[in-house]
């Protein structure tokens, strides 16, 4: 494993792929966070609010992309994390998560973050400092 503070700007975090999203996921998310707006787990509720299906819960998708910071939790951590969503998760989406340095000082490290789903589109794009120890 490589130490994230030798990164130059410019590189690139490994990215990740997510398994195809699951009704399953969506449900342990909904009791993890308390988020049971049905919208997020039936059908039937979601095209009643105009949807085409359930859609992810934007938190959901947030919290996945903290995961690439994860293999670097012995040289620091998330201090500051800033997203705007772009686009809806639906089920059986591929999401890849992606992290690209921007800015590199003493004390942080910046991020330019997103996450796209397998048609290339971007759902949420933002921003992570991460505070070295």
């Amino acid at each position: 494993m490589s130490m994230l503070t030798e990164l130059e700007v410019g590189e690139s975090l490994q990215s990740v792929t997510l398994d195809p999203v699951s009704r399953l996921d969506l449900i342990k998310y909904a009791g993890a966070s308390g988020d049971y707006n049905p919208i997020h787990t039936i059908d039937e509720e979601a095209e009643k609010a105009g949807l085409p299906g359930i859609i992810a819960h934007g938190m959901w998708t947030m919290g996945n992309l903290s995961k690439l910071f994860t293999p670097f939790y012995e040289e620091g951590f998330i201090e500051d994390y800033t997203i705007r969503f772009k686009g809806m998760v639906f089920l059986n989406d591929e999401i890849t998560l992606q992290a690209v340095l921007a800015e590199n000082n003493e004390e942080q490290l910046g991020f330019n973050v997103a996450a796209t789903n397998q048609k290339g589109k971007d759902v949420i794009k933002g921003r992570v400092a991460f505070r070295k120890v």
